[in-house]
């Protein structure tokens, strides 16, 4: 029960993620600012989601690990301690900023600066969680292959 809620969160976690960034990435590019204003207020709120996702996947990943230690699962903690302090120091805060600025229909150098760092810093979240899987599933013997590195 506890390698499906761990699992379930994880893949929720990572499908959100992917959705900000894709639409943060096709509003900004193809569709224009009023997309931007809505997916901004979208992601903000999508957070609620979001947050409790990452922190059942990395409370549930804690207790699954107890006891074991080194290889894919030093790997994995690894990467949820950086998804985590990514979470709080760059994403939350650039989603309410940008959200702010948004709907203030500020489309300012500052904004744009902040959201390329979101967008890079979402890349790095989403290949940790992708890679967080993939060492998942070889734990549990769903995915043979090489042992993964950090």
């Amino acid at each position: 029960m506890l390698k499906r809620l761990h699992a379930a969160a994880g893949s929720l976690a990572l499908l959100t993620l992917l959705s900000f960034w894709i639409s943060t990435a096709v509003a900004e590019g193809f569709l224009g600012w009023p997309a931007v204003v809505v997916v901004k207020g979208a992601i903000v709120n999508g957070l609620f989601v979001l947050v409790p996702a990452m922190a059942v996947t990395g409370v549930t990943g804690a207790v699954l690990s107890k006891g074991r230690g080194g290889g894919l699962v030093a790997a994995k903690t690894i990467r949820m301690k950086i998804l985590a302090a990514n979470g709080v120091l760059v994403m939350i805060p650039a989603a309410l900023f940008l959200n702010f600025k948004a709907t203030a229909n500020e489309a300012d150098a500052l904004f744009f600066l902040i959201q390329a760092i979101e967008l890079a810093v979402g890349a790095v979240q989403i290949a940790f969680l992708v890679k967080n899987a993939r060492d998942g599933l070889r734990m549990s013997g769903r995915l043979s292959g090489r042992r993964a590195h950090v």
